[in-house]
């Protein structure tokens, strides 16, 4: 069974080309320590909500764009140790002072596919 780690960030609009080439540099990585399929969603159709919504939740600001992103691998095991290789992969330290967005604002978490049509 497929296992799916989700990202939801706020992104300043001005930097849109420095946060693609940002991902496109981190794919290749991802995809040696195990990932099989990678998507990155610039926020297009975003509404503000009632209760909450995906801009309160990472704390966007205005000029802020909202990211949606996901990193499929083959199973929970395989996302666990990919993760442990990248805490320790002097590439990633390295990306990581480079973000081009605040990365404590960013919302992640692993799940567990129920459907998949």
């Amino acid at each position: 069974m497929k296992y799916v780690e989700g990202f939801v960030a706020a992104v300043p609009l001005a930097n849109k080309d420095e946060y693609v080439r940002h991902a496109a540099q981190a794919a290749p990585m991802f995809k040696e320590f195990g990932a099989t399929r990678i998507v990155e969603c610039w926020g297009d159709d975003v509404p503000d909500g009632k209760i909450t919504d995906f801009r309160s939740a990472v704390k966007a600001q205005d000029g802020e764009v909202v990211i949606f992103s996901w990193i499929e691998y083959p199973s929970k095991e395989v996302r666990d140790a990919a993760n442990q290789k990248m805490m320790s992969d002097p590439r990633m330290k390295e990306m990581g002072e480079q973000m081009p967005f605040d990365g404590k604002r960013m919302i992640f978490g692993g799940f567990a596919p129920v459907l998949d049509v």
